[in-house]
């Protein structure tokens, strides 16, 4: 009995001694194996999340469906199911976020539309449903710009959504509240989906990791099946995981990607989910670029992809740089291929209510004839808008048959990247996740081409994932010339005063191989992580 005694005294002193300490700066895994060893509760750490949401969020307006007393209902239910000695699942009283467009019952799915906040699901998410099974507690849903068709999160339903690092800056879309309220220390990990960069940009912006998946390897059974756009039937919205550490998304990935999904959405291809801890990094080859040709990132981005190459080659790796093809034919083929159509869906779902300026003349742009956007792009060039000219030149609408054109000469574009891929053998690409660093607000209406580095992805079905690397510096903000070019002088404007902002490094894998692209993130992780400019948490 005395024995017993001692025993539970000791448990105590263990569960003060890490309540004591930020348990909201522990990684998803390390809550989940706290938990089963019993020195902490999954009430404890879902208390502890939503007192740091509750003090985060009026800040930050990340978390726009807050969950809290359901939360704390499951916690207790979690920690009864454990003390009953049940078996308990991977993710056990992990409390977490989702991204406001997937479902979860008993919640609005709006994409930030109006007249859909009435709107419940009645059922959640078959991937939301599998985070459930592995035991973990959703605290809420996160903010998403209007259709999730640009790089900020803000809309007419739930406002603006803002980094947790400036606030005059953007977390970025179109999982941006997933990626602020990660970074500020709300959720322990995250769901979101990418379809040019929705979960990578957030993350780079933001200081925290993320993966899209091989295109096809996640189902996409969402509100987004009455959402979306004709083009993501060529170029998919993948959902994915976020999180601030890399071993976190091997995590949830092995959930989400576990057998069975074909039951779910019988498109998925039944490959099976490796092991990135099996991955011999050493034998993988990388190829590299800092500048893919069509927009020329800032200085600290292009700094960031240098040292992870000198990482890799510290560590023996072959790395040897590498140039994308033609990334200005990838543009035109992304830009064309969402265009098609867009503007009467879309217009349809948004019906008379109020609508964001970008979103409301990006539709009217896609709403034209493609030959008289062409004619208007023209105009633009001959006024010295080049970049401009160039994205606007392959929006919007085409027939059937100019469709299925575009969607050919994408599949000739993916056989002649895998050619230069398989002439240097290389089984993963190291590159910026983006142009530059987080946006001042309301600069994405002039910035989409800058998210070449990621749309390029989306457009090939490659995974991809982004490791948190770096800060700016205060020397390094801005290289770029002054132009009379208003992407150029957007940029410029966005990059002068940057210094402390985020920045992260894209890694980039072949067809189903997400381990080897996740056993270099963690790699570079380990490296990053040790740095003295590593953007470990906002404000710390």
């Amino acid at each position: 009995m005395e024995e017993s005694r001692q025993e539970q005294s000791a448990l105590l002193t263990r569960q003060a001694n890490v309540t004591a300490a930020d348990l909201t700066a522990l990684s998803a895994s390390e809550i989940a194996q706290r938990i089963r060893d019993r020195e902490l509760t999954a009430q404890e750490v879902v208390a502890a999340y939503i007192q740091r949401i509750e003090k985060v969020n009026p800040d930050l307006n990340a978390v726009v469906v807050p969950l809290f007393q359901q939360a704390r209902a499951e916690a207790i239910a979690a920690d009864a199911k454990q003390a009953r000695g049940e078996t308990l699942g991977p993710l056990h009283g992990v409390p977490i976020t989702i991204k406001e467009c997937f479902d979860v019952k008993g919640t609005p799915a709006t994409l930030g539309l109006p007249h859909r906040a009435q709107h419940k699901a009645t059922e959640d998410s078959p991937l939301v449903a599998r985070l459930r099974q592995a035991g973990a507690i959703v605290l809420g849903k996160t903010n998403v710009p209007q259709l999730l068709l640009y790089l900020e999160s803000d809309n007419p339903l739930y406002g603006r959504a803002n980094n947790p690092w400036n606030r005059e800056r953007s977390p970025g879309g179109s999982s941006g509240g997933e990626g602020a309220i990660i970074a500020a220390g709300g959720s322990a990990l995250g769901l979101g989906n990418d379809i040019g960069g929705s979960l990578r940009i957030p993350a780079h912006f933001n200081g925290i990791n993320s993966l899209k998946p091989t295109s096809g390897r996640l189902p996409n059974a969402d509100p987004a099946g009455e959402l979306l756009l004709p083009g993501q039937e060529a170029i998919i919205s993948q959902a994915g995981p976020m999180a601030r550490s890399v071993a976190d998304l091997s995590l949830a990935m092995e959930i989400l990607a576990a057998p069975g999904l074909e039951k779910i959405d019988p498109s998925i291809a039944p490959v099976v989910w490796r092991d990135p801890a099996a991955v011999d990094v050493s034998k993988l080859r990388i190829g590299f670029y800092t500048d893919d040709g069509f927009f020329t990132p800032a200085p600290a981005l292009r700094r960031a992809v240098r040292e992870a190459v000198a990482t890799l080659r510290e560590r023996g790796l072959s790395v040897t740089e590498f140039t994308p093809p033609d990334v200005g034919q990838a543009m035109n083929l992304f830009f064309g291929i969402l265009s098609c159509g867009a503007a009467k869906g879309s217009n349809e779902l948004l019906g008379k209510g109020p609508r964001d300026r970008r979103v409301g003349d990006l539709l009217r742009l896609s709403g034209l004839a493609n030959s008289v956007v062409r004619r208007l792009a023209k105009t633009l060039r001959l006024a010295g808008q080049k970049r401009t000219a160039h994205v606007l030149a392959n929006v919007g609408t085409r027939s059937t048959s100019g469709y299925w054109k575009l969607v050919e000469e994408r599949n000739q574009y993916r056989k002649k990247f895998m050619t230069a891929l398989d002439a240097g053998q290389y089984d993963i690409l190291i590159c910026p996740p983006n142009g530059g660093p987080a946006f001042t607000h309301g600069a994405s209406y002039d910035l989409d081409g800058v998210a070449s580095y990621t749309m390029l992805y989306n457009l090939l079905g490659l995974p991809a994932g982004v490791v948190a690397a770096t800060r700016v510096r205060q020397e390094e903000e801005c290289d770029r010339p002054k132009s009379a070019d208003i992407v150029e002088r957007t940029a410029r404007k966005v990059e002068i005063g940057s210094a402390g902002l985020p920045i992260g490094v894209q890694v980039v894998g072949r067809y189903w191989r997400e381990d080897n692209v996740l056993a270099v993130m963690s790699v570079l992780e380990q490296h990053f992580r040790a740095q003295a400019d590593y953007p470990a948490r906002p404000g710390e």
